[in-house]
């Protein structure tokens, strides 16, 4: 969208609201505030009419809310929508139902006691904007649409790779799949998870970016839809095959002793959980038996991470980036030829089941 603005549409109930993220959209050379709405009726009415790039919508609204009016945009168009969340238990488990059901990303709405929120919400809207615009939308139902290109690509090695090694000293050890994700990654997550068989002869570390208050109901819902025993990790918990481990909003994920440890150290790469911080930890303690995963996302947290994998001897996977919402992430991966496989969102469950196979001496 290089010389053309993007064009937002705004969808509050709350006439606050909607000047003060209508006041940080103007204050950005790169956006173009064309409307406001204040309820799910009025956003479709007029959404129509202003042909917005992207959405903002509020979740709490009279007449429509933002899940139902969500739900009917995806019914007819796939738009870029980013939702505006309370921090309550009830706004991050609806939060999570937007994302599942086509929502780009999220924000939280900044408390009245606390001015740190508002500032946040200033810096990172307009990222979130931005990248929402260039965002590849897909309907619940299937994956991402394909070009022909897209469809002609070989992007998946069809050889079955190399098996693990292990020496006598660490046969006894979990295999570990770490994996890390951003924008776009609830949805790509739930895809995955639900794949893994409930008998994985491995633990699960995630890392998602996701603010405080938010990663419990994550997890929970991850539970949901997995075999495998989903949790928010609370430190010192034995890692154990056939268990996830979710990285807390605010908290680093790391691993020591086989147990996993929440760190407060500062954030990496300006995020906080890393995917880098929790999958160097990964690498030093499990080594060959890691098996690194990076899917959709802003940025490049987990590239340095997959490097510290690959150095110690496990093996890495990269989410085929023309099924990603987000290519950032994947891309920084596989241009810093990280990538062991490049694999579609919708075979990385089976493309981690086979490795770990191999590994433990089975046919692919």
């Amino acid at each position: 969208m290089r010389g053309k603005k993007i064009k937002i549409l705004v969808v509050d109930d709350s006439a606050f609201m909607r000047k003060f993220i209508g006041d940080i959209i103007s204050r950005d050379n790169e956006l173009e505030l064309v409307g406001t709405a204040r309820d799910g009726e009025d956003a479709l009415k007029k959404k129509d009419l202003l042909k917005p790039d992207v959405l903002t919508l509020d979740l709490e609204m009279p007449r429509l809310d933002g899940l139902a009016t969500l739900r009917r945009l995806m019914e007819t168009e796939l738009l870029p929508v980013i939702m505006v969340s309370s921090h309550t238990r009830k706004g991050s488990e609806i939060t999570l139902e937007a994302l599942s059901a086509g929502a780009v990303d999220f924000v939280t709405k900044p408390s009245l006691f606390k001015g740190e929120s508002a500032e946040e919400l200033k810096i990172m809207l307009p990222q979130k904007i931005k990248a929402a615009a260039g965002a590849r939308l897909y309907p619940r139902a299937g994956m991402p649409v394909k070009s022909e290109e897209d469809k002609t690509k070989k992007v998946f090695s069809e050889k079955l790779s190399k098996p693990f090694r292990h020496s006598a000293l660490d046969r006894s050890l979990c295999n570990v799949v770490a994996i890390g994700a951003s924008t776009g990654g609830p949805r790509a997550l739930e895809d995955v998870i639900r794949g893994f068989p409930a008998d994985l002869p491995a633990a699960v570390l995630i890392t998602q970016h996701m603010p405080p208050g938010f990663t419990e109901s994550f997890a929970k819902r991850l539970d949901r839809v997995s075999g495998l025993k989903v949790r928010e990790a609370r430190g010192k918990e034995k890692i154990l095959p056939g268990e996830a481990y979710v990285a807390p909003g605010g908290y680093h994920l790391i691993v020591e002793a086989g147990q996993t440890v929440l760190s407060s150290t500062p954030p990496v790469q300006h995020v906080r959980p890393s995917a880098d911080v929790m999958m160097e930890s990964v690498a030093q303690f499990f080594g060959p038996g890691a098996i690194g995963v990076i899917l959709t996302g802003m940025g490049r947290d987990g590239a340095d991470g997959m490097a510290h994998i690959k150095k110690n001897g496990g093996r890495t996977i990269a989410q085929d980036p023309s099924t990603a919402v987000i290519a950032s992430m994947p891309q920084a991966v596989i241009k810093n030829g990280l990538a062991d496989e490049i694999v579609p969102l919708d075979r990385i469950a089976a493309g981690v089941s086979r490795l770990l196979n191999n590994k433990n001496g089975k046919e692919g």
